[in-house]
Parts: structure tokens; sequence; C-alpha cells
């Protein structure tokens, strides 16, 4: 992580338009967005520690709502033509194209990313951020989720940050092998980083 660049953050009738807009959005569709309020700093610092992709690689970022972890990454020093968005809402999609200049921001169902990752960004995914709540979903769609992260980023496996005490997903059941690599408390609620792996 370099530090050396600093994101353009949303002017402040922006950041209350963001608050707005994720609320209603949840409450809309709760069990999309699985909390009520965006993750904290603290959360999004680890994600970009663990998340951090190598030389000249992308990160991809699936479920953005209102951007705040592709913030921390660009905040963190990641130049934006290295980060891709796909965010499902079509509410939410204007929002993240106004305020991430620059951030490749896909409208689309993640489970169908080998059609929607544009080519530039093929075989350039070193690192996938997964903040779609999978633990909501019956495990036939955590399986298409899954696939679909291992099909665009192959062996890299994918970063998802719970609320829960334990893995939130099944390696077993998904043929994945998880490890917790943070837990702050500073996030509300309390929140975990995992990662999983591709078994074999």
């Amino acid at each position: 992580m370099t530090g050396t660049m600093t994101a353009v953050q949303p002017k402040p009738t922006q950041a209350i338009e963001g608050a707005l807009l994720f609320l209603r959005r949840w409450l809309a569709h709760p069990l999309r967005m699985g909390s009520i309020v965006p993750s904290s700093k603290a959360l999004c610092s680890r994600l970009v520690k663990h998340g951090w992709p190598e030389d000249g690689m992308a990160v991809l970022e699936l479920g953005a709502g209102t951007g705040v972890i592709t913030r921390a990454f660009l905040d963190a020093g990641l130049a934006p033509e290295r980060l891709v968005v796909v965010e499902v809402d079509g509410d939410m999609v204007p929002y993240l194209r106004a305020t991430l200049p620059g951030v490749t921001v896909i409208e689309g169902d993640a489970k169908k990313l080998q059609e929607l990752l544009p080519e530039r960004f093929r075989g350039r995914i070193g690192s996938v951020v997964c903040g779609i709540p999978l633990l909501l979903l019956p495990l036939a769609d955590q399986k298409l989720f899954t696939s679909a992260m291992e099909a665009v980023a192959p062996g890299r496996g994918f970063l998802q940050f719970s609320y829960c005490i334990t893995s939130p997903l099944s390696g077993r059941k998904l043929g994945l092998k998880p490890k917790r690599h943070a837990w702050t408390p500073l996030n509300f609620p309390p929140a975990s980083v995992w990662r999983y792996m591709p078994v074999g």
C-alpha cells in the first residue's frame, strides 16, 4: 500500500445522500444489504490490508453498497483503474459512478461475473472482496456466487466480512478452506474478515 493517493471524497450533500440511499435500499432489500449501516473505517482498513493486490493486478468488489470499501482502497493508494465494482442494485449504481470517478462500476448480478467482467480485467483480478451477505442465501446460490468468483480469479479465493463468531459459510459444502484474518469490535455490529480459498 503506497498511501500516495487520496480518493475523491463525496461532498457533504453526497455523503448524506449516500447514507439515506443506503437506508432506503436496506429497507427495500434487507437480506440483500445484510446490515443497516455501511461498513466502518476499522473494518474497511482490515479489508484493504488483507485484500491488497499484487502489482499490476486489480481488486474486484461485489456488492459495493455506497462504496465505503472501494473508497478505502483508493484512500490507501490503489489507482481507480485497478478497481472494478459489481452492484446489482440499480439505485446504487448512479451514486457509485458519481462519487468514484475512474472506478469501473458495473450494474449486474455477480453470479454472471464471466459475462459482466470487461476484457481488460480478464486475468488481472488479484483480489476479490465479497460484500454480498452469502450467509443469508440458499446453498445453491452460494455455490453459484463462489463458482463465479473462482472463474474470474482462479485459485485466489475471496474475502468475506461477517458478523458471525464462526465461519459464515460451510467450507465442506462449498469446497472451500476458511480462515479468519481479522476481527474488529469497532464495527457495528462487530465484524470478522474471512478468507475462503478453494480446496485442492
